[in-house]
């Protein structure tokens, strides 16, 4: 498959994911333990990628032990070593710091599984090995989920002479390419995760979005009242147009911040504020009118880590929280009294209108 990927923002999502799950099970545990970690996602992949991740550092850590000083090849010592190995495997315990980033890691991986399965080889079968052996490359399917199948697969291809990694990957990318219709779909993996934190395909893949036409456009004209039924396909530069100059719901500041406000909202774009939205525009400013199902599900990733940072001084848990609560309510005007009283309250957001406006927007979009 090998897709064209956007790294950074999976990074990005990555992150914001270990985050959230971390936040989840450490707000009421100090540590995790081994049984603990062997089920911490639904999404079994990354739970052996980590635990993968773990033994990694492990044996580089019993490395680090050998010294100059002892015969670490005695069978005495070999024998004592692969015990103490075996009893400290039982007692996985790990704090927060020590584990995020290796949950991190392991959801980047999964995406690769798929997005770039020839890395994925590369990192996890070959990379990791000293010398490489039939035994050992089978003996690194145990951590493998998706299309374990297919990685099994060519691993019996290979004749126990097979030695030489860059031939074995190459060999692998030919295997790779003559079974593309064999691969689990991109959608497949993202259906689970997004039961975790939303995100999608076009996030995923890297797809530039369409060029907004303001370079090209015409001197600008009064925008017209939108129909009744507006179609979609509607270029950015007439979203920010339109966004520029409809009223929006204000959340409740003090009365001075008001009066600035009411004396500057009104005021009609210049053609350059309307052609730097227009280049700033995401996809979901461009469809800006249309109702949404929840907030949760239609806040994009780059819209999500703005409100995080902005409105919530960086805390993930305050945000989900949030969201969620105000997803629960039955009406418009509750969910905005809820969020401009209960919540503004704890923030200072007399500087934040605009990302306000934006929450307050995807609100009446939920309750049209």
């Amino acid at each position: 498959m090998e897709d064209k990927y956007n790294q950074l923002h999976l990074e990005q999502y990555s992150k914001q994911l270990a985050n959230l799950l971390c936040d989840r099970h450490f707000a009421t545990h100090d540590s995790l333990n081994g049984p603990q970690l062997i089920s911490f996602t639904p999404i079994k992949q990354v739970n052996l990628f980590v635990i993968k991740e773990l033994l990694l550092k492990w044996h580089q850590e019993m490395a680090n032990l050998r010294s100059p000083y002892f015969d670490y090849e005695h069978e005495e010592v070999k024998e004592a070593l692969l015990n103490f190995m075996n009893v400290i495997s039982r007692k996985i315990l790990m704090k927060r710091d020590a584990f995020e980033p290796l949950l991190q890691k392991a959801i980047f991986d999964t995406f690769k599984v798929i997005l770039d399965p020839v890395a994925t080889f590369e990192e996890k079968f070959l990379r990791i090995q000293e010398e490489i052996t039939l035994p050992k490359l089978q003996d690194n399917l145990k951590y493998v989920d998706i299309d374990k199948q297919l990685f099994g697969g060519f691993i019996e291809t290979l004749s126990p002479g097979n030695r030489d990694r860059d031939y074995i990957l190459s060999r692998f990318r030919l295997y790779i390419n003559a079974n593309q219709g064999s691969l689990i779909p991109l959608s497949s993996l993202l259906t689970q995760f997004n039961t975790l934190l939303a995100i999608s395909e076009d996030e995923v893949l890297d797809k530039p979005a369409p060029v907004a036409a303001a370079f090209s456009a015409p001197a600008p004209v009064a925008t017209p009242a939108a129909p009744v039924a507006e179609k979609e396909v509607v270029a950015p530069i007439h979203n920010a147009q339109r966004e520029a100059s409809a009223p929006v719901s204000k959340p409740m500041f003090r009365e001075d911040e008001e009066a600035d406000e009411e004396n500057t909202v009104n005021l009609r774009p210049t053609l350059n504020d309307n052609f730097r939205k227009a280049a700033t525009a995401s996809l979901a400013d461009a469809h800006s009118n249309r109702k949404i199902d929840s907030l949760k599900n239609s806040i994009s990733i780059n819209q999500r880590f703005s409100f995080i940072n902005e409105l919530f001084d960086g805390d993930n848990l305050t945000y989900y929280n949030t969201v969620k609560q105000l997803d629960e309510y039955s009406d418009a005007e509750s969910a905005k009294r809820y969020f401009t009283q209960e919540v503004a309250i704890k923030y200072d957001w007399s500087k934040k209108q605009e990302h306000v406006n934006k929450m307050l927007r995807l609100i009446d979009r939920k309750f049209a």
